[in-house]
C-alpha cells in the first residue's frame, strides 16, 4: 500500500500499520519528512480539535462527542508512550499546558472548565491571578487553567523519529518523492512518482496544506492556512524574568499567542494565522511585536529563526477522515490542532486498512465539504479580522 505525506497524518497511519503487522507500505513524501505543517508547528500535544467542545457538543450530542474527544485524549498517551517505548529524542516536556486568560472576566475560564468536566470528565486546574503570575511574568492575564495531561516537544525531530520507527520495520520511506499522478487500474491504484511508479491496493492521502493535486474533492475540501513562529537567542538567567514553568502557554483570545520554553532558554513564540505565507523577516517582526506586549522586559532580546508553515482547515473545523470505498484514503484539516488528533487518525486508518475497523466513521458528518477556493480565502481572513477586532474591543471595554 502506498502512504502520500510525510507528515504527523501520514507517518501515524505507517506506524499504526506497522503495530498491526502490516508491513509492505511505501511512504512517498515530496520535500523531506516533516516537511509542512507537522515539522513546523509550536509542539503543543493536547486533546481537543479546532472545534471548540461546546460545538462539538452542540453538533453531536454528548455521547458521540465525548468519544470524539476521547480519540484525542487516548492519542496523548499513545504519543507519551511511543516516544518512551522508541526512545524518540524530541525534547518531550511532560508538564502540562496553561490556558491563560487575556480578559479580566473569568467567565469564558470557568465555563470551560465545568463543560469539560462535566461532559468530557476532563479536570483542568483553576489557577488564580497570583498563581498564575508566579508562573508566567506578566501583567498582561488575569487567572488561568492548568491542563496537565498535555506535554509539549520538538514537533520535527518528533517527525523524524516517527519516520525511523516505521522504516525500522520494514516500511519504506522515500523523501523528495512527489507523486504527479494517481488512477485507478482494475483493482489497484497507480501511483507515480518522476522516480517511478507502484500499484497499490489501498492509497492514502495525508498531504495536509500542501496539496497534491491528485483527487479534486479532497484538495478542494481544505484550505492552507499559514501559521508563525520564531524562536530568540538563548536567554539565560532572563528566561526566569519570564516563565518559571516548564508547562506550554496559550491564551484565551481567538487570535491567541502560544509560546514554551526549550532546553537551551531560547523562547519559541508563535500566533496568529493568516491566507499569507510570509517571509521569516516579515513573521519576526509581526511576532515581536506580540512578543512584547506580554514580556516587555524582552524588548532588546535578538529573534535567531522565525519561519511559516501552511495547515489544513476545513469549514467544518473539525478532521476530514474517511474513504471512497474503494482503497483510497483521506486524513487531513487538523487546522493547528494537529498532534493528538493525527495520530488518533492515524490509529483509525490503520486499523480500518489492517483489521476492517470501522470506527472511523465516527467522522462520518464530517466530510469533504468544499472550502470554496478562493472566496473561502477571503472569508477566512475577514473571520480572522472579526475576531481580532473583537478581542480588541473586549479589553478595551474592560478598561
Amino acid at each position: 500500500m502506498a502512504i502520500i505525506g510525510g507528515g504527523f497524518a501520514g507517518l501515524n497511519t505507517a506506524v499504526g500499520l506497522v503495530d498491526r503487522g502490516v508491513r509492505d507500505v511505501a511512504l512517498l513524501e515530496s520535500e523531506k519528512i516533516g516537511f509542512g505543517a507537522s515539522g513546523r508547528n509550536g509542539g503543543f500535544v493536547f486533546a481537543g480539535y479546532s472545534l471548540g467542545e461546546q460545538a462539538l457538543l452542540d453538533q453531536c450530542g454528548e455521547a458521540r462527542a465525548r468519544a470524539l474527544f476521547g480519540l484525542t485524549r487516548d492519542a496523548v498517551g499513545k504519543i507519551r508512550q511511543r516516544i518512551a517505548d522508541h526512545a524518540i529524542d524530541c525534547d518531550v516536556v511532560d508538564e502540562g499546558v496553561i490556558w491563560a486568560n487575556w480578559f479580566r472576566d473569568p467567565a469564558v475560564l470557568r465555563r470551560r472548565q465545568q463543560l469539560l468536566a462535566r461532559y468530557y470528565g476532563v479536570d483542568w486546574q483553576w489557577l488564580p491571578e497570583t498563581e498564575l503570575r508566579q508562573r508566567v511574568r506578566s501583567e498582561r492575564y488575569h487567572d488561568g487553567l492548568y491542563e496537565r495531561d498535555a506535554l509539549h516537544l520538538h514537533p520535527l525531530n518528533y517527525a523524524i523519529g516517527l519516520a525511523a520507527v516505521a522504516a525500522g520495520q520494514g516500511v519504506d520511506v522515500h523523501e523528495h518523492s512527489a507523486v504527479r499522478g494517481l488512477s485507478r487500474e482494475g483493482r489497484q491504484w497507480r501511483v507515480r512518482t518522476a522516480e517511478g511508479e507502484l500499484l497499490a491496493d489501498q492509497v492514502v492521502l495525508a498531504c495536509g496544506g500542501y496539496l497534491a493535486g491528485l483527487h479534486r474533492a479532497v484538495d478542494r475540501a481544505v484550505l492552507p492556512i499559514a501559521t508563525y513562529v520564531m524562536v530568540t537567542e538563548p536567554l539565560g538567567e532572563r528566561l526566569d524574568d519570564c516563565l518559571r514553568t516548564r508547562a506550554a502557554i496559550y491564551d484565551s483570545r481567538f487570535a491567541f499567542d502560544y509560546y514554551r520554553a526549550l532546553p537551551d532558554t531560547r523562547l519559541l513564540w508563535g500566533g496568529r494565522i493568516s491566507v499569507l505565507d510570509r517571509s521569516p523577516h516579515a513573521v519576526q517582526r509581526l511576532l515581536s511585536r506580540d512578543l512584547l506586549q506580554v514580556f516587555p522586559q524582552l524588548k532588546e532580546v535578538r529573534v535567531d529563526y522565525a519561519w511559516s508553515g501552511l495547515m489544513s482547515y476545513a469549514r467544518h473545523q473539525m478532521p476530514q477522515i474517511g474513504s471512497d470505498g474503494g482503497g483510497l484514503w483521506w486524513a487531513q484539516a487538523f487546522g493547528g490542532h494537529g498532534l493528538a488528533p493525527t495520530c488518533a487518525a492515524g490509529e483509525l486508518v490503520a486499523s480500518a486498512i489492517a483489521d476492517g475497523d470501522d470506527h472511523w466513521r465516527q467522522f462520518d458528518g464530517y466530510g469533504l465539504d468544499s472550502a470554496h477556493r478562493p472566496l473561502g480565502y477571503l472569508a477566512a481572513q475577514a473571520s480572522y479580522w472579526w475576531q481580532q477586532a473583537h478581542d480588541i474591543l473586549k479589553v478595551r471595554l474592560e478598561g
